[in-house]
């Protein structure tokens, strides 16, 4: 079996700055991968690359065996990729349900002329989308907010759309760009909770860019860590936690020889 995500030699350059420098790794079907390193190791542009937002300088990037280096996000979408953003993209002053909606856009049959004449079999396939939209807020215990704007929910709120938008699509790949930025100790814990869920009931494969560590220790089978756009190495969290080229990436080599 192809494995959900491989990069090989990976390299982005924005004018004579390189920002991304020969990664390579591959993420195996069903595996949690957080993707994590000190402020400016290349982590969210590297996401933008896999998720079609920059194109790469050169190297490859498959999804199942499929080259998708420099793909618009729309054919990843279609190739069943799905991702989310530090700060949600929004539409606040639709409702909770048409935000969520909007994720299950990429599975509706036909095309804008279809969907314009609602011919039957778009409207079957709007109803059983809506249908499912509704069952996933239920689930996720925000069904009462269905018809609220979306405005006037919490930004932990918040990324809970946009997860659940980003699930509607049913994906194989899902990025999680930052989950609990800006989220308190109970949301924290009540997002691992969720991804936990997530990933047993649903085959999935899930890659999460985070800074906050105790999330990435309790959610992730495997972690890449990124140092000035290099692989620095990869392994399980506690593995990296102990690891002297992260300790000394992360604090510094004076401070780690201090630790030492």
């Amino acid at each position: 079996m192809a494995a959900s995500l491989s990069l090989k030699d990976v390299n982005l350059h924005f004018g004579g700055v390189k920002v991304l420098q020969d990664v390579s790794f591959d993420v195996e079907p069903g595996v949690i991968l957080g993707l994590v390193g000190p402020n400016g190791a290349g982590k969210t542009s590297l996401f933008n690359c896999i998720s079609g937002h920059y194109k790469p300088s050169s190297g490859s990037i498959t999804i199942t065996g499929k080259e998708v280096r420099g793909s618009a996000p729309s054919r990843l979408a279609r190739l069943g990729l799905a991702r989310t953003f530090q700060h949600p993209a929004l539409q606040l002053n639709a409702t909770v349900l048409q935000n969520v909606l909007l994720g299950g856009h990429i599975r509706l049959p036909g095309g804008p002329v279809s969907w314009a004449l609602r011919l039957p079999y778009t409207g079957r396939a709007e109803r059983a989308i809506r249908a499912e939209a509704l069952e996933l807020l239920d689930h996720a215990g925000l069904g009462w907010a269905a018809e609220l704007p979306a405005d006037e929910l919490s930004h932990g709120l918040h990324k809970g759309i946009e997860l659940w938008r980003a699930l509607l699509s049913k994906p194989a790949l899902l990025l999680l760009d930052e989950p609990a930025a800006g989220l308190s100790h109970g949301e924290v814990q009540q997002l691992i909770a969720t991804v936990k869920r997530i990933r047993a009931e649903q085959d999935i494969t899930i890659i999460i860019v985070e800074h906050h560590m105790g999330l990435i220790s309790a959610l992730t089978d495997q972690v890449v860590v990124l140092d000035h756009g290099r692989k620095l190495m990869a392994g399980t969290a506690a593995e990296a936690q102990s690891d002297p080229r992260v300790i000394e990436a992360y604090i510094g080599k004076d401070s780690a020889d201090d630790a030492a």
